[in-house]
């Protein structure tokens, strides 16, 4: 008998472990706003996953719901087996899970080093004596590195622009995750607000972190930065999904055509023919 196969592989990639994430019946209403409706999909470990659809259709706050911002109205959330249900978001980070935002979260007056620093998972808790500068600047220096924020390591973050922002939330993101074991990292649109090259730097970064084992789920309206990125695509429309399969199932889908990316949609017209594969790039160590 054939080992049953995960969404998004071939046939040449059985099926090992069991999904990492598990969302179930994943439903959140704001009065008689159903924002979500019964939400069910797995993500495996070390996948890169996309979760688009139209503006409105309940992307942030399945991501609230899975980073503990809002409490679930009805379902479950599993990382590696465990409910995340009534977990704090600094609990559900304890166990590997951070999130980003729309609108990057970062502390304008420090330098990007400092940033790093403030949030590194292992150091120890910071006193009002302690000088942020001494907090593993070696570690912090690493991640800045791997965000391609070296050169401007000690610039102050109010001084960057928008894409540095974005890739230090990343960096910062990272910092708190474990050095060894299973994480997950919520991107809440990733590439928002940034430029075409900007936004395949961005997701080069997010691919490289996924092919270190980490596991992502990701939010995006920019097409160029799911379609040619993304293993796995999942659509969300009026609080519900619609579809979820490989991009190129995705991209054929007759009702995610017609009602979010148009019928004269073709998945291998969303990356730009000059844009660098982000697949193809070297890998972080995270």
């Amino acid at each position: 008998m054939n080992k049953p196969m995960r969404p998004g592989t071939s046939a040449s990639e059985p099926l090992a472990l069991p999904p990492a994430l598990q969302v179930r019946g994943l439903a959140k209403h704001f009065g008689g706003v159903r924002a979500l409706d019964g939400v069910d999909f797995d993500v495996y470990s070390g996948q890169c996953v996309a979760l688009i659809g139209p503006n409105g259709a309940g992307k942030s706050t399945c991501f609230a719901c899975l980073a503990g911002q809002h409490t679930p109205t009805a379902g479950q959330v599993f990382w590696q087996g465990q409910s995340l249900l009534g977990q704090t978001p600094a609990k559900r980070l304890q166990l590997g899970v951070a999130r980003t935002f729309q609108v990057a979260q970062t502390f304008e007056a420090l330098t990007v080093l400092q940033n790093i620093q403030l949030v590194l998972r292992d150091a120890a808790p910071l006193a009002w004596w302690d000088r942020l500068n001494q907090r593993q600047p070696e570690r912090a220096l690493e991640l800045a590195a791997q965000a391609g924020l070296q050169a401007l390591a000690h610039a102050t973050v109010a001084d960057l622009p928008y894409g540095a922002k974005k890739r230090l939330e990343l960096a910062m993101a990272l910092a708190g995750l474990p050095s060894h074991g299973s994480s997950l990292l919520l991107l809440d649109e990733p590439a928002a607000g940034l430029a075409l090259a900007e936004r395949a730097d961005m997701m080069a970064l997010v691919r490289q972190v996924a092919a270190q084992g980490v596991t992502v789920l990701y939010t995006e309206h920019n097409m160029d930065a799911v379609f040619g990125v993304a293993d796995r695509v999942l659509v969300l429309m009026q609080g519900r999904l619609v579809a979820d399969g490989t991009p190129d199932t995705v991209a054929q889908d007759p009702r995610v055509l017609q009602h979010y990316l148009g019928v004269d949609f073709k998945a291998r017209h969303a990356v730009p023919e000059n844009a660098e594969h982000p697949k193809n790039q070297v890998g972080l160590h995270v």
